[in-house]
This record gives C-alpha cells, sequence and structure tokens, in this order.
C-alpha cells in the first residue's frame, strides 16, 4: 500500500534528526522537499547518498500535487520534508498531504523538530493555552489580527526578521 511519511527536520543542530527519521529517508523511494539544496545538505549528514527530490512551494499548482501523487501510488513510499521542523506548519505540503487523504494513501508522522513548541517551550510563558496564527500578513489584516486575539492565552506567531521591528512596534501599541 503507497505511504507518504511526513518527516520533521532539524530546526538549526542538524544532530536533533531522530533516528526513527534517518531510518525513514534511507529507506523511501523519493522526497517531496521545500528546497533540494538544504535536503541534500542533510542527507549529506547522514550518509544516506543520492536520493530522488521533487521541490514544492505553497502554491504549486495542483497539476504537480497530482503528479507527485501518481508517482507515490507507483514507488510506494515518499517522504514530506520542510527546510527546517515539522512539515505543513507554515512550509508547503498541505496539499499533498491532502490529496493522499483523498486518494486512500496512508500518511504516518514522524515526529520531531517543532519551532513552536521549541519556542514556547523556552518562552517562559504559559504553555497550556496558546493559539499558534503562522506568519502575520502585512498591513492592517495584521493588526486587525493582532487586537483579536488579545485574551487570557500565549500567542505564538512567524514573523520575518526585516518586518520584526514593526511588527514588536505595532504590538506594544496595542
Amino acid at each position: 500500500m503507497p505511504k507518504l511519511y511526513v518527516v520533521a527536520t532539524p530546526i538549526g543542530n542538524l544532530s536533533d534528526m531522530t533516528f526513527r527519521a534517518v531510518e525513514v529517508l534511507k529507506k523511501v523511494d523519493f522526497l517531496i522537499v521545500e528546497d533540494k539544496r538544504r535536503t541534500s545538505i542533510l542527507l549529506n549528514h547522514y550518509g544516506i547518498g543520492k536520493k530522488e527530490m521533487i521541490a514544492i512551494a505553497e502554491r504549486s499548482p495542483s497539476s504537480k500535487i497530482d503528479k507527485i501523487i501518481e508517482r507515490v501510488k507507483k514507488s510506494n513510499t515518499a517522504a514530506l520534508l520542510s527546510d527546517a521542523g515539522t512539515p505543513v506548519v507554515s512550509d508547503p505540503g498541505r496539499a499533498v498531504v491532502q490529496k493522499c487523504w483523498e486518494e486512500g494513501i496512508e500518511v504516518d508522522v514522524i515526529p520531531g523538530p517543532s519551532a513552536v513548541i521549541s519556542a514556547l517551550s523556552a518562552s517562559g510563558f504559559p504553555a497550556s493555552k496558546f493559539i499558534f496564527l503562522g506568519f502575520l500578513p502585512k498591513g492592517r489584516r495584521r493588526r486587525r489580527i493582532l487586537k483579536d486575539v488579545r485574551g487570557n492565552f500565549t500567542v505564538v506567531f512567524f514573523e520575518s526578521p526585516h518586518r520584526f521591528p514593526d511588527t514588536l512596534r505595532e504590538i506594544l501599541d496595542i
């Protein structure tokens, strides 16, 4: 039966890869990746060697997703990886996972590093009740979202370094 493995990868330290993740990457027929260069560094670090890789982006056309699904059906096993952390969490791949479910292809998650959980754990903020917003939009929509999420819980979101000062000023203002 065909299977897609959703494999978490290290966030910054290559040694954070799990044993199971390395085993899965060695045995799958091909990889669905965010960036072939970044994935090659990971494969080389663990002596996995060359693997066929298909790159996807958040806005990959449905025709490309369909071709990937057909390839999974023919090959039987594939692994979905993002550049760092857990795929699909603010990274490409949701369409691939969704299509696998629609086509009856088993999806198995190989857990590992998560930027969201790592940040939450290190923050000192309450972790029993939190909301994750992914990447915030620009402009007025960002401000509206920041106003809407004020409450008695921790808010976690991703922000690019060049936008961080403006976002921080907005949070302080709100």
